[in-house]
């Protein structure tokens, strides 16, 4: 059982984290498969791997589910939690790609939690119908409606928030670029590095704290908001680092060593332009971010 648990529990955890978007649901949705997995016969499992995939994704299913009425009642808007690379092990590199990224989780909140079931088996993990009907309890025609649907879903989206799979991906140069505007207060190099539509949505954990409680939309009102010298004037009194985040560069706002705020940017199917501005502010989804070096401190 130690042998099997520790060849898929990155594997399992890859799942349930893209499915949960919050790495302590994720984690307790693989405890409790492996826990459930341990007290019964595994004499009859033909293939482990689909059977973990399928066990960790009925109980994330079920963690959806109860969690939507929670989310109904936050206050200003939900956003996932980001992982510091690395976090789920070397033994999940292959399911890393642009599913990980932190617009693609945003992007899986739009969905219903079958449709988010179906679209990530399918579009992260390429199962093919048959085996994901089996796991989530539907037919396989069923299966195949839900995917499309789903992805309708997200391609209906406006693109301003909502990037396609695939695009998004943030640089070093764009984010340090990024950077010395911001903390410049600088008008016109926020005005260049911005795309047509940037979308700015911040989480301060479902509380009434110092932030922005409803998406802030259009090039004028967010270049407003990020050079303010009144509006989030803390984050340029925080110590600000680079750091990667769900396989990006992202920017981390600490004081004294400990994590106060991170900012997510994703980046127009051009890469040269900031679409959508992730703040993250809720201390509970930002407990777990380490400061790797891969990139250099500020």
């Amino acid at each position: 059982m130690e042998e099997l648990y520790q060849s898929y529990k990155g594997y399992a955890f890859s799942i349930a984290y893209r499915m949960l978007g919050v790495v302590a649901d994720a984690e307790d949705a693989v405890q409790d498969m492996f826990a459930e997995l341990q007290h019964r016969d595994r004499s009859g499992i033909q293939n482990i791997k689909a059977y973990v995939a399928k066990g960790v994704t009925n109980r994330c299913l079920n963690m959806l589910n109860s969690a939507r009425s929670r989310r109904e009642t936050y206050i200003g808007e939900w956003l996932p939690e980001p992982v510091s690379e690395g976090y789920d092990g070397p033994e999940a590199a292959a399911e890393r790609n642009d599913s990980l990224s932190y617009a693609f989780l945003v992007l899986l909140e739009r969905l219903s939690p079958t449709e988010r079931a179906v679209f990530v088996l399918r579009e992260a993990f390429q199962y093919d119908y048959e085996a994901i009907a089996g796991m989530v309890g539907k037919s396989e025609s069923n299966c195949r409606q839900i995917f499309s649907r789903a992805k309708r879903i997200l391609q209906t989206e406006p693109s301003s928030r909502f990037p396609s799979p695939g695009y998004g991906t943030v640089t070093e140069n764009l984010l340090v670029r990024f950077t010395a505007a911001f903390t410049a207060y600088d008008v016109g190099g926020m005005l260049e590095l911005l795309g047509e539509h940037p979308v700015l949505v911040a989480d301060g954990g479902g509380r009434e704290v110092h932030t922005i409680l409803r998406p802030m939309t259009g090039r004028r009102g967010v270049t407003a908001l990020l050079t303010s010298r009144r509006v989030m004037h803390y984050l340029r009194e925080w110590k600000h680092s680079y750091g990667m985040l769900n396989g990006e560069p992202a920017l981390i706002f600490t004081v004294q060593g400990e994590v106060r705020a991170a900012l997510c940017l994703s980046a127009d199917c051009s890469g040269e332009s900031i679409q959508n501005l992730y703040l993250l502010m809720d201390p509970a989804k930002l407990s777990r971010i380490t400061m790797p070096p891969e990139l250099p401190q500020s």
